[in-house]
């Protein structure tokens, strides 16, 4: 069998096809890995040499490339997305281009080639923000910011291809990831890396922004429990179970890197920044069996010693993403 996965030299596409990677059998499959290279992707988060895996460098709007990569393709995970919010507020081209261009570009090869199960990697950021409860599959979507909105259409357009074509399509949505090898641009990989170079900190507002932790591992286990056994059309909610405010887990992680809240810079709060999001996971729990595995505590210890030990993974990547971030400004 021969799975596409596009977008996984980033974080979490890479522990996923790690893990399949990992498993040997007769239902191993082959996997193709089609991806961007942007400044959030890598290709020392894959085992390039590995016999069932090869490496695509390209974009899934290139409706050639993907139409080829399509036709020797028996599945597709999506997981290629712009998924900085801070970056979707400064300009919001490219998250449109790359989540609902892109997005269109690989369900229309798709469907021309008969290729399914599709699964389309969402967010719970499509919900908008929750006071109290969890968020079922079937709330309406409020996305807040132009990165939520970008993926709140791509959601729409995959389950239209199921509506309209009857095409294999199955969506999940997580909660926020953490673990290994994510970019140091989100909030634990830069408050660790910055906090074991001495650097201070930001805190956006009051800190009191509530999210749902899930281990990565978690959310890959979720992800192919979808591919293999979830049901087309079908929305699936992937969460951790462990909510924090945004003030609880700086504490947890200056105490985890012995440091102090003189590390913490206040800084402005994020335009629209929404104040909470939970999801209601017992679908995916009751129809096929998903149960998050990792206990926090443990998670984020065993992911604040992993960039501890793997300096030589992070600190290219924030000198490449400074250099790219001059440049930038360089030309206003």
């Amino acid at each position: 069998m021969n799975l596409l996965v596009t977008g996984a030299a980033g974080f979490i596409g890479s522990t996923y096809v790690r893990g399949l990677l990992a498993a040997d059998g007769p239902d191993a499959p082959h996997i193709t890995v089609l991806d961007k290279l942007t400044y959030a992707g890598t290709l020392t988060n894959l085992p390039a040499e590995h016999p069932r895996l090869t490496f695509v460098q390209g974009d899934i709007c290139d409706a050639e490339l993907v139409d080829k990569l399509m036709a020797d393709a028996d599945q597709v995970v999506h997981f290629a997305a712009e998924s900085h919010v801070d970056r979707s507020i400064d300009g919001a081209g490219a998250f449109v281009r790359t989540n609902v261009v892109g997005t269109q570009t690989l369900l229309d090869a798709a469907l021309r080639h008969g290729v399914g199960p599709f699964v389309h990697v969402s967010t719970d950021e499509v919900y908008g923000s929750i006071e109290t409860g969890s968020w079922p599959e079937s709330h309406p979507l409020q996305p807040n910011s132009p990165y939520s909105a970008s993926k709140a259409s791509s959601d729409l357009l995959a389950l239209a291809f199921h509506r309209t074509h009857g095409m294999d399509v199955r969506v999940t949505r997580c909660s926020n990831n953490y673990g290994p090898h994510q970019f140091p641009e989100k909030v634990i990989p830069l408050f660790v890396s910055n906090l074991l170079d001495g650097k201070n900190v930001p805190l956006y507002g009051d800190g009191s922004n509530v999210r749902d932790w899930l281990h990565v591992e978690d959310h890959c286990q979720g992800i192919d429990l979808v591919r293999t056994g979830g049901r087309a059309g079908e929305v699936y909610n992937i969460g951790g179970g462990t909510e924090l405010s945004n003030k609880e887990l700086t504490g947890l992680l200056l105490e985890a890197c012995g440091a102090d809240w003189e590390r913490v810079d206040r800084v402005a709060d994020r335009k629209g920044h929404d104040q909470r999001y939970s999801v209601d996971w017992s679908k995916i729990h009751n129809e096929l069996g998903y149960t998050p595995k990792h206990d926090f505590t443990s998670g984020l210890a065993d992911t604040v010693a992993w960039y501890r030990d793997n300096r030589d993974w992070w600190e290219p990547l924030k000198e490449r993403a400074a250099l790219e971030s001059r440049k930038e400004q360089g030309k206003h």
